[in-house]
C-alpha cells in the first residue's frame, strides 16, 4: 500500500462523554477503533484497575487490543473482535501496512518539511534511548503543521514501532514533547505566552496541559475485506484548549 501523505484522512465527530460506545469511531465485524482519552491505560495496570481492555471486553467479550498507546497519550486505538482479526492486524503491523499519524506540541519555532529522523532505538523495560550500537532501526517522518509565537504543532509518522519512538526521536532532534518529563520536555505555562499575565495572590501556576502533548490523530490500514480504512480523531479537550490559548496569544 502506498505511503499516505500527512493530512489526508477522514474526520470523525468529537466525544460527548466518557463511555466505551461514545469512544468508537469505526466498527465492523472484525475491528473496533476508538479515540482513547488521556490518563487511561490501554491494558491492565496494577496502579489502576480501570483500563481500555476492561471497557472493551464489557462491550465485546472477545476483544483484544491490537497495539498500545501510553497512558497519557490520546487518540486512535485498534481493538479486534475475533482472533483471526487480531492475527491479521499483527501481520499488517509487521509488514508496515498500518500507517499512524500523531500530532504533538514542542517548544520553539521549528520549520520541518517531511524530515526523516533515522536513528536506532534501544529499549529497556520502561525507557528507550538512541543507541547506534545496540539499537534497532527506527524511522519517523516529521512535518510542521503550525508555528505559534514560541511553540510549534508538529505531525509525526512513525514507520517503525519502537517503544516511545516519537518521544525519543523528537528529543534526539532537540525538541522534546511539551510535558514529557521522561525525555526532557518542558512544561507550558500561560504566563509564558499571555502578555501581562498575573497570578492570583498565594496561588501556584499550573501547566496548561498536565500530560505530554501527544495525540494519535490518524490511522490508515487495509481492512480484511480489502478496503482502505482512513480515520482521523479530534483532539481531546486539554490538547484543544492549549492550541486555542496559543492561537489567542500570538
Amino acid at each position: 500500500m502506498p505511503r499516505p501523505s500527512i493530512g489526508t484522512m477522514k474526520k470523525i465527530n468529537p466525544l460527548k462523554r466518557l463511555s466505551f460506545e461514545d469512544l468508537i469511531v469505526h466498527e465492523d465485524k472484525d475491528f473496533i477503533v476508538i479515540n482513547k482519552p488521556p490518563f487511561i491505560s490501554t491494558l491492565e495496570d496494577r496502579r489502576d484497575p480501570f483500563n481500555i481492555l476492561q471497557m472493551a471486553r464489557a462491550y465485546e467479550p472477545r476483544a483484544q487490543v491490537c497495539h498500545r498507546l501510553d497512558k497519557e497519550t490520546s487518540g486512535l486505538l485498534v481493538i479486534s473482535k475475533r482472533e483471526e482479526a487480531y492475527k491479521y492486524f499483527a501481520r499488517m503491523l509487521e509488514s508496515r501496512e498500518v500507517h499512524k499519524l500523531y500530532h504533538t506540541l514542542i517548544a520553539g519555532r521549528v520549520e520541518l518539511d517531511e524530515q526523516e529522523i533515522d536513528a536506532p532505538i534501544y529499549t529497556t523495560s520502561n525507557r528507550s534511548r538512541i543507541d547506534h550500537g545496540e539499537g534497532k532501526a527506527s524511522l519517523t517522518l516529521v512535518s510542521t503543521l503550525h508555528i505559534y509565537k514560541a511553540h510549534t504543532l508538529v505531525a509525526c509518522m512513525p514507520f517503525t514501532g519502537r517503544m516511545h519512538q516519537i518521544r525519543v526521536h523528537m528529543a534526539y532532534l532537540g525538541h522534546p514533547l511539551i510535558g514529557d518529563n521522561m525525555y526532557g520536555g518542558p512544561q507550558l505555562y500561560l504566563s509564558e505566552i499571555k502578555p501581562k499575565f498575573k497570578m492570583a495572590k498565594f496561588q501556584e501556576e499550573k501547566p496548561l496541559i498536565s500530560r505530554m502533548a501527544l495525540h494519535a490523530q490518524g490511522l490508515t490500514f487495509p481492512s480484511i475485506q480489502g478496503q482502505t480504512l482512513k480515520l482521523l480523531a479530534p483532539y481531546p479537550k486539554d490538547f484543544a484548549a492549549v492550541l486555542n490559548q496559543l492561537g489567542k496569544n500570538k
